[in-house]
């Protein structure tokens, strides 16, 4: 289906309204180098496809998902979209590949900015979370069609978390200065959903080099709301998250057929 050729707004189940539409984009730019070297992290393999594929049907796998932009490497837009075409995706989403910047924050302005009128909600997912449960990408959306300006997964922490001051070198020992109340601690997942007029007003407003794009949102001054994330959506990151994650997904196929 191409860009032209969307369909249209679909009522939403609970109220009848007109529901808005969702687009989720997926910043996949970086090499990922705590996973070593070789190819970019997101096109590495988790049970024979790329993480990056594994994570597009993540989102596309959501009925409300009509639109999956993937921010490719800034020299690398074609192979990707060489790799969605070579594997089976929903008919009913869309998928558009473009080029990617020199940061996570640069490319995911770079997938704002090639987004279509008609886009009213904007998830904005890791390609390093590939088994993000479709449950949690529908909590999402659900928080921000009910009126939040951004929703952020979130886990409670199981391990306590100490404050302290940065080492005066590398391998130096670090002095713990506080603990903070773990039960006021999350640690957040994506996908992030957002009030598109929210997000774009943030990444024109906010210069700071930021992690996620929820903090940028606080940094207007907007709500930032949690709804329950899910163990599978852990970020793949080093060797052993990949072990992991062949794991999860080993267990996926015999149990689910997935």
């Amino acid at each position: 289906m191409s860009d032209d050729q969307l369909p249209p707004s679909s009522p939403h189940p609970a109220s009848g309204r007109t529901a808005a539409r969702t687009a989720a984009v997926i910043p996949a730019a970086g090499r990922g180098v705590r996973l070593g070297p070789g190819v970019p992290k997101a096109l590495r393999t988790l049970g024979g496809t790329p993480m990056l594929i594994h994570a597009v049907r993540a989102m596309a796998d959501s009925r409300a998902v009509s639109l999956v932009v993937v921010v490719a490497p800034p020299d690398g837009a074609a192979e990707v979209k060489s790799l969605l075409d070579a594997h089976a995706l929903p008919d009913r989403t869309d998928f558009l590949v473009v080029p990617g910047g020199g940061t996570r924050q640069e490319s995911v302005r770079l997938g704002l900015d090639a987004l279509p009128p008609g886009y009213d909600i904007v998830l904005v997912h890791d390609a390093a979370r590939p088994l993000v449960p479709v449950d949690t990408v529908d909590a999402v959306i659900g928080a921000v069609r009910d009126g939040a300006p951004a929703v952020v997964p979130a886990l409670p922490l199981a391990d306590t978390v100490k404050q302290v001051e940065p080492a005066a070198g590398p391998g130096e020992p670090e002095s713990v200065v506080a603990t903070p109340d773990r039960s006021l601690l999350r640690a957040v997942q994506t996908p992030q959903g957002f009030d598109r007029a929210t997000l774009e007003r943030a990444h024109r407003t906010v210069k700071d080099n930021v992690t996620d794009d929820a903090s940028m949102v606080e940094q207007l001054g907007r709500a930032v709301v949690t709804v329950p994330g899910h163990e599978e959506a852990f970020k793949v990151t080093r060797p052993l998250d990949l072990i992991l994650a062949e794991a999860v997904l080993a267990r996926r196929r015999l149990n689910d057929g997935f």
